[in-house]
């Protein structure tokens, strides 16, 4: 994988593809992570040759990016839409105390323990969420499954397989519930035609504000790190 050197040096990486008529370069606001995509039949070196013609272009968007928070003790966190001061805690499991969250052991694993407890909740929630909108509609959910999507909230199969970012569990529940019926509709109809969005209405009405709350503050959920660095 290249570098482009400098102060700070950016990894890059290059995607080849058949449909590609020219050299782009694309920088992702959800992680910062940059693709320079390129012909199938170009070389490498010209390929780095733009990067490096690119290079005043590239670091400009990268310090226009969202911040990204690396959480721990001490931190704040969203947590079903009530902000959680993250803070020691006794005995084996997370627990929640008023506004605290409070986690034993190791300090240095606090991160990544909260984002195990994080999708413990999520699958709870996402399950719970999705089998209510599908009875609702004589449909059948065949199987929920978590991730870190970077470019989706959720998606569904024609199988009845829904598929969720954990990072809902930090939004308010009426955001989380909303993604659960959008995708529980798709059951219905696997697209996104008026009548898609009429079944979504059926399910949720309102449903407007929910996702107009997620092209808000739904990149700030994605800036969080919950791994230690250099993970």
């Amino acid at each position: 994988m290249p570098f482009l050197p400098g102060p700070p040096p950016v990894e890059v990486t290059l995607r080849r593809s058949a449909r590609a008529t020219r050299f782009s370069l694309r920088v992702s606001r959800v992680d910062g992570r940059v693709t320079l995509s390129l012909p199938g039949r170009a070389r490498e070196d010209e390929a780095l040759a733009f990067l490096k013609a690119q290079e005043g272009w590239l670091r400009n968007a990268l310090a226009r990016l969202p911040r990204t928070d690396a959480i721990g003790l001490g931190s704040r966190l969203p947590v079903e839409g009530q902000s959680l001061h993250l803070a020691p805690g006794m005995g084996r499991s997370l627990q929640v105390e008023g506004d605290h969250l409070l986690i034993p052991g190791d300090p240095a694993q606090a991160g990544p323990r909260v984002q195990a407890w994080l999708k413990a909740l999520a699958r709870d929630r996402l399950v719970r969420a999705s089998d209510h909108y599908a009875a609702q509609i004589g449909g059948r959910v065949s199987r929920v499954s978590l991730r870190d999507t970077r470019s989706r909230w959720g998606s569904c199969t024609a199988e009845g397989a829904l598929m969720y970012s954990w990072r809902l569990i930090m939004a308010p529940p009426p955001v989380l519930r909303y993604v659960a019926a959008h995708e529980v509709a798709h059951l219905v109809e696997m697209n996104h035609s008026p009548r898609f969005w009429a079944v979504v209405d059926r399910l949720y009405p309102g449903w407007e504000a929910q996702r107009a709350w997620l092209r808000t503050h739904g990149s700030a959920l994605h800036g969080l790190r919950f791994q230690p660095a250099g993970d």
